[in-house]
């Protein structure tokens, strides 16, 4: 690559240089309007201008707490420009949640949908930094300490030049979970947007200023970020965003243009061309590229509306988040004609880092190498196993974060020098292909996020029924993971199928919607050590013994 990443670069400004010949071309499309490259360059400039205006300083963070919305690229762009650090966040946290990264990243302002703002109030009742709180498209006045984000874009005039950023210094943070539960604040730099964007992006890929990509998997994920920012952006290309969840019939009405007026679905709306209020853009392109999760497309080829192939306009499909089954992608391929591209990438490397490619899909396993990277499996002495071995597998690669903010003890374990421990364990097969073999830890991965078993147990034991929990993952009928719990009951407490309701129920109330789990036993006694601790992989080898 040709940046180096000690000298001045900002991944902003390069991108509204990019694509500056292409000023009127349709950059987003969401349910309110179209943004053109233009504007999306001189609202995110404004942006920047405006935080510097409310008295938010370089290297200070924002929170992101937003829905996917033109918006978003907006605010994100506007704060890398600015010199200021975007926080994403997940829109589905809890009020504790928020509280926690609010006061972990110091955020002095929160940019956010009017969905979020509930249990964003309620967590800014706890001590925090925050100014004032900028609300996207808000759905009532906004309150003393609030205000109107596109009200406060459009009072400012464009920053006139960027900050004088580096590409290695701190540009953005993304939360990964721990293994406690704790989200980490991940550090990503400058020039590592840049990395995805060529080594996968356009590398692997291929993406082309022609495209329009779709991506189930939202922006403040390090897989929809790229999916619907950075590569997009870095091709020249048009991306469609949606707020809403991604069921499989949200994303076939995107897939088919089946909300299109009498225009047709070709078209991209005119840049800067807006939506009648309360209803979605009257032109509704079709998507030529879709990111989806394993869960995601299980759930698409279970629906009685699956759409026909002639349906669709999909060239290219991409998985990741977890690893995709052989017969899923294989059952998609004979549906559409179209491959799904599998890979894995992390929080940690921003991307994907193994995966297969267009023309060379092997079902079953997470493909190869993505050129710019390089790959280790070691065993438990530290050096590398042969193929056929399972080992951890750890990364080199231009697009691996700083650190952990705040988190010592856990940025050495995981960042070791040139390489990236990713806590997944792998098998090198003979034809430089790899296959997923499970997580190092206990850590779950339950469509695409990470959920953490101690968290998910010590929310059941709150219940007064609950004596003690242990959580494990599953496969279902389709081998995805999904989240089981086994359950010891205190006296006096009779199990049943209210009960076990009810603690779902009482899960899915604290914590984000999906972290509850899908399955509950109860169960007498768990198995332990003779110190007391739970052996998970005693609850793992006794379903696995299970008849299926």
């Amino acid at each position: 690559m040709a940046t180096n990443p000690s000298t001045g670069y900002n991944f902003a400004a390069d991108l509204f240089a990019r694509n500056a010949a292409r000023a009127a071309k349709t950059a987003y499309v969401d349910d309110h309007g179209a943004l053109g490259y233009g504007q999306l360059a001189e609202q995110s400039r404004r942006l920047a201008a405006a935080l510097h205006a409310a008295g938010v300083r370089r290297d200070e963070r924002v929170l992101l707490a937003m829905q996917d919305n033109n918006l978003w690229p907006v605010s994100f762009l506007g704060c890398l420009y600015a010199g200021i650090v975007p926080v994403a966040v997940n829109t589905l946290l809890t009020a504790a949640d928020y509280t926690y990264m609010l006061a972990h990243s110091r955020a002095q302002l929160v940019l956010t949908s009017p969905s979020c703002l509930p249990a964003l109030r309620e967590a800014m009742a706890q001590p925090h930094e925050v100014r004032g709180v900028w609300v996207a498209h808000p759905s009532e006045p906004p309150a003393d300490d609030e205000a109107d984000l596109a009200q406060r874009i459009a009072a400012s005039a464009p920053l006139p030049q960027p900050a004088p950023t580096a590409g290695d210094e701190p540009a953005f943070w993304l939360y990964s979970s721990g293994s406690t539960g704790r989200p980490k604040g991940t550090v990503h730099t400058q020039a590592n947007l840049r990395a995805t964007a060529e080594l996968y992006g356009v590398g692997v890929l291929g993406i082309g200023e022609h495209d329009i990509c779709f991506s189930a998997a939202k922006l403040f994920f390090a897989y929809g970020l790229g999916n619907a920012l950075t590569f997009p952006l870095w091709a020249g290309a048009s991306v469609l965003l949606m707020a809403e969840r991604p069921t499989p019939e949200a994303v076939f009405k995107r897939w088919t243009g089946a909300d299109v007026g009498p225009h047709g679905a070709a078209p991209l709306p005119p840049a800067g061309a807006l939506a009648e209020a309360g209803k979605p853009s009257p032109l509704r392109p079709k998507p030529t590229v879709f990111f989806g999760a394993p869960t995601g497309y299980a759930g698409m080829m279970a629906s009685s509306a699956l759409p026909a192939r002639g349906d669709v306009a999909l060239r290219l499909c991409s998985s990741a988040g977890e690893a995709l089954p052989r017969e899923l992608g294989e059952r998609f391929l004979a549906h559409f004609g179209c491959d799904i591209i599998d890979g894995i990438g992390s929080t940690e490397m921003l991307h994907v880092f193994i995966s297969n490619r267009p023309g060379d899909v092997r079902y079953g396993t997470t493909g190869k190498v993505v050129p710019g990277y390089t790959i280790e499996l070691r065993g438990e002495d530290g050096r590398p196993v042969p193929d056929g071995e399972i080992g951890d597998l750890y990364i080199g690669g231009p697009s691996s974060a700083l650190l952990y903010w705040g988190n010592r003890e856990k940025s050495r374990e995981t960042f070791q020098g040139a390489w990236t421990k990713s806590g997944d364990k792998y098998v090198r097969n003979p034809d430089g292909t790899y296959t997923y073999s499970g997580r190092s830890d206990d850590m779950l991965k339950v469509s695409g996020q990470y959920v953490s078993p101690f968290e998910v147990e010590a929310t059941l034991a709150q219940h007064p029924a609950v004596l003690e929990a242990a959580v494990i993952g599953v496969p279902d009928a389709e081998g995805l993971v999904r989240a089981k719990a086994f359950v010891v009951l205190k006296p006096g407490h009779a199990a049943g199928i209210a009960l076990e309701d009810e603690l779902k129920a009482f899960v899915k109330a604290r914590l984000a919607p999906f972290k509850y789990p899908r399955q509950l036993e109860f169960i007498a006694e768990l198995p332990k050590t003779a110190t007391g601790k739970i052996q998970r992989f005693r609850l793992r080898e006794r379903e696995a013994a299970k008849p299926h």
